[in-house]
């Protein structure tokens, strides 16, 4: 083996220990305000169909954010992209908490959107490199650190509502994060061995629509089905437990809670589980079963929530977690497909798949909130929880 595989094999042992650390910190910030939710919303009086229109801001953001992320990959390199990403979403996260209408929070949330998404187009291409350069599977461990870091903000943030303001909890999630993104992301691969140059420049330009991107298409679809039900157990979950079932500050927090926990259980276990089930059958199962129980869950739940609020509690948290063991493979198993994808550069492949899929992940929770403006929460849930359902068959796209 040459000194320089070595060394290459030594910086990627060394991003791959980071890149557990940018994702954990991802998570934090992307969810920091789920938590506050119901308390912004009602700050600023936005009924549901209000509030989900003010949700298009992120996912606007996040198109932006991931069709840009691979021209700019592909150009400069992902760790020097992450460095524009990590001043961005942060100062998003600190807008909202000092939002005081619906536009103010439609821009923050576009330019949350935005950050995050250059950010997590860049930490996926990092993965599907360490693990090429190191033989082995990660992706799944690096988004189980994503839903760690999103559990913690929940709980915590959960916890401390009586005695925080959302805006000064916010605004220190904020800023402790700038710094601590830019220690992380120091270790990353450098663009001199991250993959980003090199691939023939007709790689690097694929077309919007034909046959030869049409697997993309598949695949982002696929992703974008998964990432309606993230999204809405991340923005709805909260408001569903408190609006429709009654609950009190704290304890509606324990439904993303609970899904958060559950995909962090998923994810750790998801590389194995990757290898001994293959992604195609992986994301079938948790697609069909997973949202299967989720709607199950809700449905049995909130007509109990009055005369039996334990009982339901309990109920639809099981539905939750679920939904979060079935969603929790998916984003690595579709965005590890697409970096395979014959005569297309990986990172430009990734954040084609990205735009379609993580705009499911934002725009997926305003759909619900519409859908609620005119029926009811418990409705608009439904949304969410066939999607989950629409990406197991989606499976079909991703070859073993």
């Amino acid at each position: 083996m040459s000194s320089g595989s070595l060394d290459q094999i030594h910086r990627a042992k060394l991003a791959r220990n980071s890149l557990w650390i940018c994702f954990l910190l991802l998570g934090i910030v992307s969810m920091g305000w789920v938590p506050r939710i119901p308390e912004i919303k009602d700050a600023i009086g936005l009924s549901n169909g209000a509030f989900g229109f003010v949700l298009l801001g992120s996912a606007f953001g996040s198109v932006t954010g991931a069709q840009l992320a691979g021209r700019l990959m592909h150009t400069y390199g992902s760790q020097r992209t992450i460095f524009l990403g990590v001043f961005i979403m942060p100062a998003g996260l600190a807008g909202m908490a000092l939002s005081t209408n619906a536009v103010t929070l439609f821009l923050t949330l576009y330019t949350m959107g935005l950050g995050y998404a250059l950010i997590d187009m860049c930490y996926n291409f990092q993965g599907t490199v360490i693990e090429k350069i190191l033989g082995r599977r990660y992706m799944s461990s690096f988004h189980a650190m994503w839903s760690t870091g999103a559990f913690l903000t929940t709980v915590i943030g959960g916890l401390i509502t009586r005695h925080v303001s959302p805006q000064a909890n916010l605004i220190a999630i904020a800023v402790v994060s700038v710094f601590a993104y830019l220690i992380a992301a120091y270790y990353l691969l450098p663009s001199s061995i991250d993959g980003h140059k090199g691939e023939e420049e007709h790689e690097s330009k694929i077309p919007l629509l034909g046959k030869s991107v049409m697997p993309l298409w598949f695949l982002g679809f696929g992703l974008m089905a998964s990432l309606i039900g993230e999204g809405a157990a991340s923005d709805w979950g909260a408001i569903l437990l408190r609006d429709e079932m009654g609950y009190e500050k704290g304890v509606y927090a324990s439904a993303f809670a609970s899904f958060a926990l559950a995909m962090i259980v998923s994810r750790f276990l998801g590389d194995r589980a990757l290898d001994h089930f293959g992604p195609a059958r992986l994301v079938k199962l948790g697609g069909y079963f997973g949202g299967g129980i989720w709607g199950i869950a809700i449905a049995i739940a909130i007509p109990m929530s009055d005369s039996y609020p334990i009982p339901a509690l309990i109920i639809v948290n099981i539905g939750f977690v679920a939904a979060g063991l079935g969603i929790g493979p998916m984003f690595p198993a579709f965005i590890l497909a697409a970096s395979k994808t014959p005569g297309m550069a990986p990172a430009v492949a990734i954040s084609r798949v990205g735009v379609i899929g993580i705009a499911g992940f934002f725009f997926g929770p305003s759909i619900t909130g519409l859908i609620a403006e005119y029926t009811n929460l418990r409705v608009g849930m439904a949304y969410p929880v066939l999607m989950l359902v629409l990406a197991g068959f989606m499976s079909r796209a991703i070859k073993n």
